[in-house]
C-alpha cells in the first residue's frame, strides 16, 4: 500500500443563493484538483449556498436548491474518482444544521453537522442554525428521494462521525471549532484520525492571518498529523470579506498555502504528504501513546479505496514553506479593492463616484480605486476570462471592442471625481485633490456649491426672517454646527445627481456607485454629519483607522506621489470660516486624538470597557503622559459625545469590515442609539476614584517631601573639592552658577539626527511634531546667538546662555563659548519666532510650575498673548531667582547644536540613574551616588526633573558641567547603529 497522497483544498468566490454559478465554481474546483493529481478535493463552508444567505436560511426553498445543487455534483462526471466534501444547510429531524457532505462516487459517506456555532462579531449563525450536541455519536439520516434516485441510498451517517479509507482516516471541522479551546481535532487525533479537514467562512481582519496560521499550526504541532484549511474568497453580499488563504499543514508545519486577495474565483492549492511521517511524529510521543489508549473511540464510515498514490515510492513530497504574511499597508491596498470589484461586478453597475476633498480619507478611497484597476489590469493581462467578461459588462463594451488595458486607463474609464468646493475651502485642498486625480486617472470635476448651500439658507431665512452666523462672526454653537451640516449635506445630495447622470452625460450606460469615505474613528467618535458625504452606498474604508489610512497612504505615495502634500496637512473638515486666529481642524473639533480614538475604541468593543472599567485601565496605560484628573476628564468626553452621535451608526454606510472594533450597528457592534449621555452613575464612580487617588497623592506628598523633588544625593568630592563644605556654590564653577540661577530645570530627550520627520510624543507638556535635520545640514553658530538664531532656517534647540564672565575650573571660557545646550528640545518655525520675540524672558521659564513646552503651546495655540505670558512667567520666577546678582541673570535664546554633534535618542533615565554607588569620572571630579533615583522620577523618556537643593546643586552642577563637555564634542554621524544613537544621558555618564 502506499503512503503519498495528494490533498486540495479550496478557494471559492461563492455568492449568496447564486446557486448556478456556486455550481459552476465547485465543479471547476474538482476538475482542477483531479488536474493536479489529488485523490480528496476538499471545499468551504456552505459552498453550495453561499455563507451570507442569512435569513434565506430559514427558508425552505434554500434547503430544496442545496439539495438539487448537491444532486448535480453526484452525477457529475468531473466528481468521479476522488473524494469530495461540500458544504450545505441540511435539515434533519425538523431542525436545520450546518453541514458537511462526503461523497465519492454517487455515494454519501458521512453527513456531519457543526458542533459550535459561531455567535460573535459579525457572526449570528445561532439565528439560523442548531449545534449538534451528541458527540461520537451518529443516526441515520433519511435521504431525499432525488438523492437516493442517484445514489440508491435510502438512509446515510449523520452526526459526529469519521471517515476510514483502506489507508487512512480522515476527520472532520467547520470554521469555529478551530477557534475554541476544546477543539474536535484533538480527540480525533488520539482516536487515529490522520487527516484533518477544515471548511471555512473566516472573513477578513487586520492582521487576523497571524492567529489563523497559529491556530492550525497548533492544531497538528503536539499530536501530530495532516490538517486541510479551505476558506471562502471574496463579497458574497456582505460587507465583509472573505480573505481565502487555504492552507495544508502536517506535524505543525505549513507545507502549502494560497492566496490571501485574489481575483481569481477559483483556486485550488495541493500538497502531496506521507503519511508515514504523521505516524512515525506519533509514535515518538509515549505520553501521546497513554492517551490514547484510554480515548473514547469516533463511530466510522468505511470507503472501500484508498486516497494515496499506488506507486508513490519516487515520488516528491511537500516541504515546509514559510507563511507570507502582508503588512497591513498592503492589506489595506488588496482586501478593499478585492471587495470592491466584486460588488461593482454583481452590482451591474457603471463605475464609482467619489467627493474628492483633498484629505486623507477621501484620497485613500481615491486610491483604493486606483489600485483596484491596477488588479484588474493585471488580471486581464494574465488572461482571466472571468475578470474580462466582468469588465466588458462594466464598460458596456461589445466583444469586438478594445478594452483599456492599463490601471489608469480603466480608472479613467469607471472612475468620477469630484471636488465640492465653499467658500470655506482652501485652494490647496483643491489643488491637492485636482493633482492625486489626475495621477490615479479618474475622471475629475471641480465645482463650487456656495449657490446650493445659499439656496438652502434663503429658504430658511425666508421661513424665520433671520440668518445664522458662524461662531467665529459672533454665532452660537447651534447656528455653528448648523451652517455646517448644510453645506455637507449638500454635498450628498449634489453626489448622487452626479453619480445617476454623469455616464449620460458622457454618452455612457447605467450610473454610478457613489463612494463614502468615514474612517472608523470618526464614526466612532460620531464625528460627522448624518446623512452628508458618509452616506454613500458602499465605504471601502469604513473600518479603517486613521492611523492605518496613514500608514497605507505612505505606502501608495511611490505610485501617486500628491499623497505626500496630503500627509503634511493637517485634517480638517473645511466647514467654518478661516480666519487669522483661527484653522479647523479635526482633532481639536472631536477634542481628541486620532490615536485617543483607536485606543477608546478598542477598549470600548474589543476590551469590552465601560466608562468605569476604561478608566481604570487607562490610569496606568496613560501614567506617563495625563493625570488622573485629566484621564478621567478625557473617558467622560469620548462617552458622553460617543452616546451623543450613536444614532447616527443606525443609518452608517455598509462598509468593508476591517477592524476589531468597528462601531457597525447593523450587526458587528448591537447597541442602543438612544442613551442617558450624562452617565450620571458611571462618571460618579469615575469621579470617586480620582478623589481617592488625588487624596492619596496629596497625603504622600505631605508626609515625603521626595515626591515633590528628587531624594537628596549625597556627592563626595574624591579629589579636588570645588566648593565648601556646606554645599555652597563656588562662584568660579559656571555650571553651578546657572543652576543657582535656575533653580528647576526640565532636560528633555532629544531625537535622532537621521530622521527627517517624527512626533516627540509625551515628553512634557505640549510636546509639538518637529523636523530635525542631519548634522550634515546643521552650521556652527556664530558667538552671537540672537542672530544666528534669526538666521537660521533648520530646526533650533533651547540654549540657556551663560554669563560672559564666567569662567570653568581652569579660569578659562567654557567650550560652549557662553552657552549651554538645556533641554535640547527642537523647535519649529513658529516657536523659534516665538523665542526671538520673547529673548528678554528670563531662564526661569524653564521651571517645572510654567514648563517651556506649556509656554510655547499657549504661544502656538493663541490662547495667551506674548506680553501676558512674560509678565506671568516673571511673576513666578521673581521669588526663585530674586537673590541672584543681576550679572548671573540669563535669558533664554535658540541655538543650533554644534556641528557633528548627534542627536541622541532611547532616553530611559532610571537605567543610568538608578542603583547604589556608582562612581562616574567626570574630568578632574569623581561624583559618587549614593542614594537611586526611584523610577517614579524617571518614567521612560519623561523629562527628568533635576532640583535645586542644599544636596542636589552640587549633583545638578556636575551634571551640567559635563553635559556641556560632551555636547560641546563634534561626533561622527552613524545613522545605522542602534548603539551610536544612544542617550545623551547614558553619554553623559559614561566614564571618560
Amino acid at each position: 500500500m502506499g503512503r503519498k497522497a495528494t490533498l486540495a483544498c479550496c478557494s471559492l468566490n461563492q455568492w449568496a443563493l447564486d446557486f448556478e454559478g456556486n455550481l459552476k465554481r465547485i465543479l471547476e474546483s474538482i476538475k482542477i484538483a483531479k488536474e493536479k493529481g489529488a485523490s480528496y478535493r476538499h471545499g468551504p463552508e456552505l459552498e453550495i449556498t453561499g455563507y451570507g444567505c442569512a435569513d434565506h436560511f430559514l427558508e425552505s426553498d434554500t434547503l430544496l436548491h442545496s439539495w438539487q445543487v448537491l444532486a448535480e455534483l453526484l452525477q457529475a462526471s468531473e466528481a468521479e474518482g476522488i473524494v469530495c466534501d461540500v458544504g450545505m444547510p441540511v435539515m434533519h429531524k425538523n431542525t436545520r444544521y450546518n453541514c458537511r457532505v462526503i461523497f465519492y462516487n454517487h455515494e454519501i459517506l458521512l453527513i456531519r453537522p457543526k458542533f459550535y456555532l459561531a455567535m460573535d462579531g459579525n457572526y449570528r449563525e445561532m439565528r439560523w442554525f442548531t449545534p449538534w450536541t451528541k458527540l461520537m455519536q451518529t443516526e441515520d439520516f433519511l435521504l431525499p428521494k432525488i438523492i437516493s434516485d442517484i445514489t440508491g441510498q435510502y438512509v446515510t451517517p449523520f452526526g459526529d462521525g469519521v471517515v476510514a479509507t483502506l489507508d487512512t482516516c480522515i476527520g472532520y471541522e467547520t470554521c469555529e471549532e478551530l477557534f475554541v479551546g476544546n477543539s474536535p481535532h484533538i480527540a480525533m487525533g488520539l482516536d487515529g484520525v490522520e487527516i484533518i479537514c477544515n471548511g471555512s467562512g473566516s472573513h477578513y481582519e487586520l492582521r487576523k492571518l497571524y492567529k489563523r496560521v497559529d491556530l492550525i499550526k497548533s492544531a497538528t504541532s503536539k499530536a501530530g498529523g495532516v490538517y486541510m484549511y479551505s476558506n471562502l474568497i471574496g463579497c458574497d453580499g456582505e460587507r465583509v470579506y472573505y480573505d481565502g488563504c487555504c492552507m495544508i499543514a502536517m506535524n505543525g508545519e505549513i507545507l502549502a498555502q494560497g492566496s490571501q486577495f485574489s481575483l481569481e474565483e477559483v483556486e485550488v492549492v495541493t500538497a502531496t504528504v506521507d503519511l508515514e511521517d504523521v505516524r512515525s511524529y506519533r509514535g515518538a510521543s509515549l505520553s501521546r501513546g497513554m492517551q490514547t489508549a484510554q480515548a473514547p473511540s469516533y463511530p466510522r464510515s468505511y470507503l472501500n479505496a484508498a486516497i494515496s498514490h499506488r506507486s508513490s515510492l519516487t515520488m516528491a513530497c511537500n516541504s515546509t514553506i514559510n507563511v507570507h504574511y502582508h503588512m497591513p499597508e498592503e492589506e489595506i491596498s488588496l482586501g478593499p479593492p478585492c471587495w470592491l470589484w466584486d460588488y461593482l461586478r454583481r452590482s451591474k453597475m457603471s463605475g464609482f463616484f467619489l467627493p474628492l476633498s483633498g484629505g486623507i480619507d477621501s484620497s485613500s478611497v481615491a486610491c483604493l480605486v486606483g489600485a483596484m484597476c491596477k488588479l484588474v489590469a493585471e488580471a486581464c493581462r494574465r488572461g482571466n476570462r472571468t475578470v474580462v467578461a466582468d469588465l466588458r459588462a462594466v464598460l458596456g463594451a461589445g466583444e469586438e471592442e478594445d478594452l483599456p488595458t492599463t490601471g489608469k486607463e480603466i480608472c479613467r474609464a469607471l472612475f468620477t471625481t469630484c471636488y465640492m468646493g465653499t467658500a470655506n475651502s482652501s485652494q490647496e485642498t483643491r489643488e491637492r485633490a485636482c493633482k492625486l486625480a489626475e495621477q490615479i486617472g479618474s475622471n475629475h470635476i471641480s465645482i463650487d456649491i456656495d449657490e446650493a448651500v445659499s439656496a438652502n439658507m434663503a429658504i430658511f431665512g425666508q421661513a424665520f426672517e433671520q440668518m445664522p452666523k458662524f461662531k467665529v462672526h459672533g454665532g452660537s454653537s447651534s447656528e455653528n454646527l448648523a451652517l455646517q451640516n448644510v453645506q455637507a449635506r449638500s454635498r450628498m445630495v449634489l453626489s448622487y445627481l452626479f453619480a445617476q447622470l454623469a455616464p449620460w452625460a458622457r454618452g455612457g450606460r447605467g450610473s454610478l456607485l457613489v463612494l463614502g469615505s468615514a474612517n472608523v474613528d470618526e464614526s466612532l467618535r460620531g464625528y460627522l454629519t448624518k446623512y452628508d458625504c458618509s452616506s454613500a452606498d458602499i465605504n471601502p474604508i469604513g473600518g479603517i483607522s486613521k492611523t492605518d489610512l496613514r500608514s497605507f497612504c505612505k505606502y501608495m505615495a511611490p505610485d501617486y506621489p500628491e499623497l505626500n502634500n496630503i500627509l503634511k496637512a493637517k485634517p480638517t473638515a473645511e466647514l467654518e470660516p478661516i480666519t487669522d486666529s483661527h484653522v479647523q481642524t479635526d482633532e481639536d473639533d472631536m477634542g481628541m486624538t486620532y490615536a485617543e480614538l483607536s485606543v477608546f475604541g478598542r477598549l470600548r468593543k474589543v476590551h469590552r470597557c465601560g466608562p468605569y472599567s476604561m478608566f481604570t485601565k487607562l490610569l496606568y496605560m496613560w501614567k506617563d503622559k495625563y493625570t488622573v484628573t485629566e484621564t478621567a476628564e478625557k473617558v467622560k468626553h469620548f462617552f458622553r459625545c460617543y452616546s451623543m452621535n450613536r444614532h447616527k451608526m443606525t443609518t452608517l454606510t455598509p462598509s468593508f469590515h476591517a477592524e476589531s472594533y468597528s462601531p457597525d450597528d447593523n450587526r458587528f457592534d448591537l447597541r442602543q442609539f438612544l442613551y442617558n449621555n450624562t452617565w450620571s452613575w458611571q462618571f460618579h464612580a469615575i469621579d470617586q476614584e480620582v478623589s481617592k487617588l488625588e487624596s492619596q497623592s496629596r497625603n504622600i506628598s505631605a508626609n515625603d517631601p521626595s515626591v515633590s523633588r528628587l531624594p537628596e544625593t549625597d556627592v563626595r568630592d574624591v579629589s579636588d573639592s570645588q566648593g565648601d563644605t556646606q554645599g555652597n556654590v563656588s562662584p568660579q564653577d559656571s555650571s553651578d552658577a546657572f543652576v543657582t540661577a535656575v533653580p528647576h530645570q526640565r532636560i528633555y530627550p532629544t531625537l535622532p539626527s537621521d530622521t527627517e520627520m517624527t512626533s516627540l510624543g509625551s515628553h512634557g507638556e505640549g510636546a509639538v511634531s518637529v523636523k530635525v535635520d542631519s548634522p550634515k545640514d546643521v552650521k556652527q553658530p556664530s558667538s552671537d546667538s540672537s542672530t544666528a538664531a534669526e538666521s537660521s532656517s533648520a530646526s533650533m534647540f533651547i540654549t540657556a546662555v551663560l554669563p560672559q564672565n564666567s569662567s570653568g575650573e581652569d579660569g578659562t571660557k567654557p567650550e560652549h563659548n557662553g552657552r549651554f545646550q538645556t533641554a535640547l528640545q527642537p523647535l519649529d518655525e513658529l516657536t523659534r519666532r516665538s523665542l526671538v520675540e520673547a529673548k528678554d524672558v528670563p531662564g526661569s521659564i524653564l521651571s517645572p510650575t510654567v514648563p517651556v513646552n506649556y509656554a510655547l503651546q499657549q504661544l502656538s495655540e493663541g490662547k495667551k498673548d506674548r506680553a501676558t505670558i512674560r509678565k506671568e512667567l516673571a511673576e513666578m520666577c521673581s521669588e526663585k531667582i530674586g537673590r541672584t546678582s543681576q550679572d548671573q541673570e540669563f535669558v533664554l535664546q535658540p541655538q543650533m547644536p554644534p556641528e557633528g554633534v548627534q542627536l541622541a535618542s532611547h532616553i530611559s533615565p532610571h537605567e543610568v540613574l538608578s542603583g547604589y554607588e556608582k562612581q562616574h569620572q567626570l574630568g578632574k571630579r569623581r561624583v559618587q551616588f549614593e542614594t537611586p533615583i526611584p523610577k517614579r522620577y524617571c518614567p521612560g523618556s519623561e523629562p527628568l526633573l533635576l532640583s535645586s537643593g542644599s544636596a542636589t546643586t552640587r549633583t545638578s552642577s556636575a551634571v551640567h558641567s559635563f553635559a556641556s563637555q560632551v555636547r560641546a564634542q563634534p561626533r561622527a554621524h552613524t545613522a545605522s547603529s542602534k548603539k551610536q544613537s544612544q542617550s545623551w544621558f547614558s553619554k553623559l555618564f559614561r566614564n571618560k
